[in-house]
């Protein structure tokens, strides 16, 4: 009877581990932007062209999903050649010392139809923090360009300060606002 017992907790711990599905970003239709406020009157937006997400779920709805995201931070583009060096330099990003930002989710919490909060840890300049932002599963469809193979739509938005990061410190609120707009659009496809 315990080998019967434990085969059946086997198979059912095997079931769960492969009715996973890993979805990545597909970079032609995804982008991962960012947005602040400069002097208190215009917003200036940017975006990071290398990074690599993935998403891993077992549910159909993305409920239990798993968010995996490393970014190239010198990739990072605000379409300013001379801001965006600025921005690479120590006074901020600090490529140098930290080519990468990471974001891992620890947990997603049901907040509205197809709507989540997701929860994680942020790495930026070295400095790790508990982030909260909103996922929105946007749907599932088929990729006419991928013989019909399944895509999904996520969209990830929130706010970070970079002063929980120590980034940025030497250019007060007034100039570069403390708030970060984040938005990530991304089609998902099996990996």
């Amino acid at each position: 009877m315990k080998k019967v017992t434990l085969f059946l907790a086997f198979l059912f711990v095997s079931v769960g581990v492969f009715a996973q599905t890993t979805w990545t970003a597909d970079p032609y239709h995804s982008k991962l932007g960012f947005e602040v406020t400069h002097l208190g009157i215009a917003d200036v937006p940017g975006h990071f062209g290398e990074y690599d997400v993935t998403i891993t779920s077992s549910k159909d709805d993305f409920s239990d999903a798993v968010v995996e995201l490393t970014v190239q931070t010198k990739s990072v583009d605000t379409r300013v050649g001379q801001r965006d060096d600025h921005l690479r330099s120590a006074d901020f990003f600090n490529v140098e010392k930290f080519p990468t930002m990471t974001f891992k989710s620890t947990s997603i919490k049901k907040a509205g139809k197809n709507k989540y909060t997701l929860k994680g840890d942020l790495t930026l300049v070295g400095v790790t923090k508990p982030v909260t932002m909103t996922m929105l599963y946007r749907g599932t469809t088929e990729n006419p360009n991928a013989n019909g193979a399944p895509v999904a739509g996520i969209q990830i938005t929130g706010e970070i300060k970079r002063s929980d990061f120590n980034m940025g410190s030497g250019f007060p609120a007034p100039m570069i606002s403390d708030e970060v707009t984040i938005k990530a659009d991304g089609e998902f496809g099996h990996k």
